[in-house]
């Protein structure tokens, strides 16, 4: 169960090799989570984070999870929740794609819009209704700042997460009043192995700066949180812009 700051002892990670995942699962640990359950293919690196977490003294399991097969879903994350309650799911799978390649590559656009949000609504439908029955859990969702307004730049990827990042708000109200806390993240430019190689965007960030960010979120029992907090004013402004103007602005 949670304790009186909302933080988490058992913990639900979908997308286990996840660099922010990671970040939010060491800091939990030390904080008061002692079972983590990484979801993800099987890979040496999803063996690797489980090790790396067993290090820091909490009990790690790993569950062969598959974003692009929604229909195993609620056979492999079932079997996560028949060993007990789950107090938190995070749910950080997600593809940046290729966007020029993309383009002229259907099948790849395709591909991440599957993962980043046909494959998230099955995953996020099963772990909500999971802990909706127990009557308790948050459910975080890794969204992204890319998902407030799509940009030339990579309008594939943005309007998964845009996607993904509605489902996410209208799960939360859906759930709200059942005990079940729906809290959705959204990180501008974070430095990990999926942006290596990319050009730095102005206020980026690291996996650790997201971690704690949804700590407090916890704490707090935010519904969206913004990492860094100043992007909420930014978006803002770059949503209303017309749209004339933001084509024109070199993002």
């Amino acid at each position: 169960m949670k304790d009186a700051f909302g933080l988490p002892q058992s913990l639900l990670v979908l997308g286990g090799t996840s660099e922010i995942a990671l970040a939010v699962a060491r800091r939990l640990i030390a904080r008061r989570t002692r079972t983590v359950w990484l979801a993800g293919r099987p890979s040496p690196g999803l063996a690797e984070a489980a090790g790396r977490l067993r290090a820091l003294g909490a009990e790690v399991h790993t569950v062969d999870f598959d974003a692009l097969d929604p229909a195993g879903h609620e056979d492999a994350l079932g079997k996560v929740f028949a060993e007990g309650d789950v107090d938190m799911v995070l749910l950080a799978f997600g593809t940046l794609g290729d966007q020029a390649r993309d383009e002229r590559d259907p099948q790849a656009a395709v591909r991440v819009a599957q993962t980043n949000y046909t494959g998230a609504v099955s995953a996020g439908l099963v772990c909500a209704g999971a802990l909706q029955a127990q009557g308790h859990g948050s459910l975080v969702v890794l969204s992204s700042v890319a998902g407030e307004r799509a940009r030339r730049a990579n309008f594939i990827y943005g309007s998964s997460k845009a996607g993904l990042d509605a489902f996410a708000q209208g799960l939360g109200d859906a759930l709200y009043g059942t005990g079940v806390h729906v809290m959705v993240v959204r990180p501008g430019f974070v430095r990990t192995r999926m942006t290596a190689g990319l050009p730095e965007a102005p206020l980026a960030t690291t996996p650790e700066a997201v971690a704690t960010a949804v700590e407090l979120g916890l704490r707090r029992r935010s519904e969206t949180v913004w990492v860094p907090g100043a992007l909420r004013v930014v978006m803002s402004a770059l949503r209303h812009l017309p749209r004339g103007v933001f084509r024109r602005l070199p993002v």
